[in-house]
């Protein structure tokens, strides 16, 4: 054994060392945050028991316990009977020792499950010190990023197999010790220095020495301050609850996150590989189940709920392919978010992206056919491009994808050849089916006919269970109240106006020309006398004097210009305004508008036309929310709702949904419960079932036309008919 048995040995051990002292670097880090969590956890859990009444003991024993005269003892919530233990408990007249054991014994599950299940929210606008020194223990492991993370993985990888090695290794290390070694050590020594000096080599052009390095270095770099932790606390609340709830293994259920699908779907994507070589993102664990049930599953429908970064995880489908040496991706969505496509890509991955619109699309397809890289484009653009070779595309990204339920039209024709030429195909959409059964048909038809062909209308009879049964090959949605406990609250308030004299009068007239779209927008149409828009202001300027943001959504742009005058006359405190965002807006300037209102100081209101705001752009700077009328569609008022109630949201949300009595707002909001029960069965969730979805369907023109006849009657107009659908 020479020098150069010497060197390796040394190398090697200056390398294992390098790596174990990353990973109690990161060990150290991650026992910061578990200990600042500690304190504010157990507060949760105390303020949790204290809420549970003690009556709930009885749910747990059956109803064994009598539990009168520990109420009248004024031991009234759970919380208060652990807290007073047996003793006390033992004096309340009529308590024997068998009721308190029985008692103790029951409230003590129920603490447990308290303890496990109860989530810490982190208030951004009452900071105290125990939720600050959370943020910024938080922030050391949220800075370092996924790079740090990899950096830890593969430093445990290593160790464990460089430890062993050089164990073997050791008489190499000096010319006594190999002397006095056997000659079975001494062969083992031999082969030990040549592995190592293999995974020296192979660490080496992989960068891992540096990586080890740079990584310990930025978790011991800690937030410059304490305000500086909390300001990056609120821009990426995000990745700060996806590592608590990592770090405190209050990891959703597991059922939930999967989808509640089949244990034999469900077993294939758990065993998908999912590699993360080109992503720049941590995912949380449902969303690598998302993109492995994409991988595994091949052609897909990722229906999650608004909110729960869809986009992010066809992002690491596209990365994985890209690892394995795919090289063409391709992303069809709206024209509005084709800006915020761009920006994730170039944030959240390492792929080139490119965007298919506009004059030069054309040059801009015929770069990429040659260089590769993700293109963005929009539904109508794609016809415009021929559909390419099989196998050419990796994967096809279709966003919104209801937007092509209609087989007959042009645009939903175009996907559906891009996608039977593409090995796998990602339709993304928070809505699958809005008003019938059939149309989520037709989009399950685009990706695997077998199973379209076997949905017969028996299957929809059977209830919502059956349905989801058989479109789980295919399918697979989560909800925000499963997945994302640390959400910060909705609060939905309906708030009936009466309408004034000036109202009804404009509201009759439309009624009496058997004008549907102004009778929606009748509490509008005298501004100086408008209910609705009184209502509104007090809204906009409760929420401005505590400093909050607000969208106010309506269907039509006359009502936004409404607001906008009544908000530029009216006293808001300072209040910023921004928009009207209409369709009519180009895409990338969309998404300027909405980043000037996020970024506006203080108080700030962003006026927005639903159907063209409610898909695709983030605005979870708001924190209120005004919808100025009841939509035809339950899913476009679901959608915008949650453009600001999603992850990234760090304040509870306030919704108010502005309605006037006796007309044609009652009449659409008992349809719009019926459609979304029937989506709640069919489509959200897989245990409610309906008897029929027929029963409650109805096409809008039908709808429309019925309100305004029943309107008529009411009113005592006859023979009037529907004249306009503007």
């Amino acid at each position: 054994m020479g020098r150069g048995e010497r060197d390796t040995v040394a190398r090697g051990a200056r390398l294992y060392e390098a790596a174990q002292a990353l990973g109690a670097d990161h060990g150290k880090a991650v026992e910061a945050v578990r200990a600042a969590l500690a304190p504010i956890h157990a507060a949760a859990v105390r303020r949790e028991l204290d809420a549970i009444p003690v009556a709930r003991l009885q749910d747990v024993t059956e109803g064994r316990l009598r539990l009168g005269s520990v109420e009248k003892s004024g031991l009234r919530t759970l919380g208060s009977v652990l807290e007073a233990g047996p003793y006390r408990l033992r004096q309340i007249p009529g308590v024997g020792q068998r009721t308190v054991d029985q008692m103790l014994a029951a409230a003590r599950r129920l603490a447990e499950a308290v303890h496990e299940t109860v989530a810490v929210h982190i208030d951004v606008d009452r900071p105290d010190p125990a939720t600050t020194a959370l943020v910024m223990a938080l922030h050391v492991l949220v800075e370092a990023g996924p790079e740090a993370r990899r950096a830890v993985d593969r430093a445990a990888a290593l160790s464990q197999r460089l430890g062993p090695l050089l164990t073997e290794a050791r008489p190499a290390a000096g010319r006594l010790r190999m002397l006095l070694a056997g000659q079975e050590k001494k062969a083992r020594a031999v082969a030990a220095v040549t592995e190592v000096r293999s995974l020296l080599d192979e660490a080496e052009r992989a960068g891992l020495p540096e990586l080890f390095a740079q990584a310990s270095v930025d978790l011991l770099r800690g937030p410059s301050s304490d305000l500086a932790a909390r300001v990056d606390f609120e821009l990426r609340s995000a990745e700060y609850y996806s590592l608590l709830a990592e770090i405190s293994g209050r990891l959703p259920d597991a059922a939930a996150s999967e989808g509640f699908l089949p244990d034999e779907i469900a077993e294939r994507v758990r065993a998908q590989d999912l590699d993360d070589t080109h992503r720049r993102v941590s995912l949380r664990g449902y969303q690598a189940f998302g993109a492995r049930f994409a991988l595994a599953q091949r052609k897909v429908i990722l229906g999650d709920e608004m909110g729960l970064g869809k986009t992010i995880q066809a992002i690491a489908v596209m990365a994985h392919l890209a690892a394995g040496g795919q090289t063409h991706f391709m992303v069809v969505c709206p024209a509005s978010v084709l800006v915020n496509w761009t920006r994730e890509v170039e944030a959240r991955s390492a792929l080139r992206v490119t965007v298919l619109h506009g004059p030069d699309r054309h040059y801009a397809f015929a770069d990429w056919q040659g260089r590769g890289g993700v293109v963005v484009t929009t539904f109508d653009a794609l016809r415009g491009f021929p559909a390419p070779d099989a196998g050419r595309v990796g994967l096809l990204v279709v966003d919104e994808a209801h937007s092509v339920k209609n087989p007959a039209a042009k645009r939903s024709q175009a996907v559906a050849q891009w996608a039977d030429r593409c090995e796998r195909t990602l339709f993304m959409t928070g809505t699958p089916m809005e008003n019938r059964v059939v149309e989520f048909r037709n989009l399950v038809r685009m990706l695997d006919g077998g199973i379209a062909e076997s949905l017969g209308e028996r299957d929809a009879l059977a209830g919502s269970v059956a349905f989801r049964k058989a479109v789980a090959p295919v399918y697979l949605r989560r909800n925000q109240e499963d997945v994302l406990t640390e959400l910060p609250s909705l609060q939905r308030t309906d708030e009936w106006e009466e309408l004034s004299a000036s109202d009804e009068e404009a509201y009759r007239e439309a009624v009496s020309a058997g004008n549907f779209m102004a009778m929606r927008r009748a509490a509008y149409a005298r501004p100086e006398k408008s209910a609705k828009l009184d209502r509104l202001r007090e809204i906009v300027r409760e929420a401005g004097e505590n400093g909050q943001k607000t969208v106010v959504f309506s269907y039509f742009k006359d009502v936004l210009r409404v607001v906008e005058e009544a908000l530029a006359a009216t006293d808001t405190d300072g209040t910023a305004v921004f928009g009207p965002l209409t369709g009519a807006v180009p895409a990338g300037r969309r998404q300027q508008i909405v980043d000037d209102f996020a970024g506006a100081p203080g108080p700030a209101v962003l006026l927005a036309q639903i159907q063209a705001a409610g898909v695709g752009l983030n605005m979870q700077a708001a924190s209120v929310v005004v919808i100025c009328e009841p939509q035809i569609k339950p899913t476009i008022e679901h959608q915008a709702v949650a453009r600001a109630h999603r992850m990234g949201q760090v304040r509870p949300v306030r919704v108010y949904r502005l309605l006037a009595t006796g007309g044609v707002d009652e009449r659409l909001v008992r349809m719009l419960e019926a459609k979304t029960r029937l989506f709640d069965a069919y489509a959200r969730r897989s245990e409610v079932a309906e008897a029929t979805p027929d029963a409650v369907d109805v096409s809008d023109t039908e709808l429309a036309r019925r309100i305004v006849e029943e309107e008529q009657a009411r009113l005592g107009m006859s023979d009037e008919r529907l004249t306009a659908a503007e």
